[in-house]
């Protein structure tokens, strides 16, 4: 679900404004790489100008990345004004990198290629995630994802990405975690552990901020400039970007929007999280002498009756509305993104409720 004013400029299309991600702003490569890859088949002369480089300093790059066989060049665009244009592209073999989501109820790895396609994945559900074993069942995934990999193609391997929550090791227990598993992630250098075993450089980011700053990219143009990410699964994920910026934070868990105080009809206030989640959804099952905490997501919808389905669509719509007016009182001009772990057709249904409150 999402709501907009119709931008009338792509927010990449704002110089040096659009690219102040932590993790495009460190080297002038990484900028025109950016930019590329937010607008395929620019040419030199528009890279420049999206970029706020200058035109040699884009120019003496380009030629280094295309050593480095990032970029290639495509056809020359002939029938325009001034000089014939070369589209710039993105090479799609150019890299590899492994991402890695650690849900509180699942682990999903994939590898990409640089135009994103997956070239191979794997899912496991679990009750928890186990700070014991969770590194070596990475490893072991990613020992199978790579063994396919041609010898050129492992040399192209850049990085491991992991996405997950922000406040994992604190809110374990909400998951059944005995003290000795919480204190075992609270203790576990989850970067550190991971390059140790993959030999790959690792990024850690939170995975709300992860899912909003994937949703901004994927947006067609013109993307707009704010955006508010919702994420309904296990509990409530979310994102901020303003002004082009993702914000993360100090600790980069900024915009930790599942846990907004929302307010109910028949008892007190409590946060998103508790009220707007399919651990909600799991509770008023449990309170209903229906235990699945244990079934995995993509089967949950199928084994909840009525009403109680419908009586959670109502609580969380509900909740997810007032979350909405809260945080568009601070990003203004915005566009909201209601994304969830749920079917097409569940989530058309809750999405349109939200729509409604």
């Amino acid at each position: 679900m999402s709501k907009v004013d119709e931008p009338t400029r792509d927010v990449f299309e704002s110089g040096r404004r659009g690219l102040r991600h932590q993790g495009v702003r460190r080297a002038n490569e990484r900028t025109v790489l950016t930019v590329i890859g937010f607008n395929s088949g620019a040419s030199n002369a528009e890279i420049s100008r999206l970029s706020g480089l200058a035109p040699q300093t884009v120019s003496a790059i380009l030629v280094d990345l295309e050593k480095d066989g990032l970029i290639h060049r495509g056809p020359v665009l002939r029938g325009r004004r001034g000089q014939p244009a070369t589209p710039i592209l993105l090479h799609p073999d150019g890299g590899l990198a492994i991402g890695v989501e650690i849900g509180w109820r699942h682990l999903d790895v994939v590898l990409l290629n640089m135009h994103a396609q997956i070239l191979g994945h794997r899912h496991i559900d679990y009750g928890l995630p186990d700070a014991a074993t969770i590194v070596q069942t990475i490893g072991g995934i990613v020992d199978e994802l790579v063994a396919v990999l041609t010898p050129p193609q492992r040399q192209r391997l850049l990085d491991l990405g992991v996405a997950m929550p922000g406040q994992l090791a604190p809110n374990l227990h909400l998951l059944g975690a005995s003290p000795a598993q919480v204190e075992a992630w609270h203790g576990l250098d989850l970067v550190d552990a991971l390059h140790k075993r993959t030999g790959l450089a690792i990024t850690l980011f939170n995975d709300g901020n992860a899912g909003c700053w994937a949703e901004l990219i994927a947006l067609a143009r013109p993307r707009p400039a704010n955006i508010i990410y919702l994420l309904v699964s296990h509990f409530v994920a979310a994102g901020i970007v303003g002004d082009g910026a993702l914000w993360e934070g100090a600790t980069g868990d900024a915009a930790e929007l599942g846990s907004i105080l929302v307010s109910r009809t028949d008892s007190p206030p409590d946060t998103a999280h508790r009220v707007a989640s399919l651990s909600a959804l799991r509770s008023r099952l449990a309170a209903a002498g229906q235990d699945l905490s244990l079934l995995p997501t993509a089967r949950l919808e199928d084994a909840v009756a009525e009403p109680y389905k419908s009586a959670w669509i109502d609580a969380d719509a509900q909740a997810l509305a007032q979350v909405i007016f809260n945080a568009t009182t601070v990003v203004e001009h915005h566009m909201v993104v209601v994304d969830t772990a749920l079917s097409r057709t569940l989530s058309a249904e809750l999405t349109g409720r939200v729509e409604a409150e």
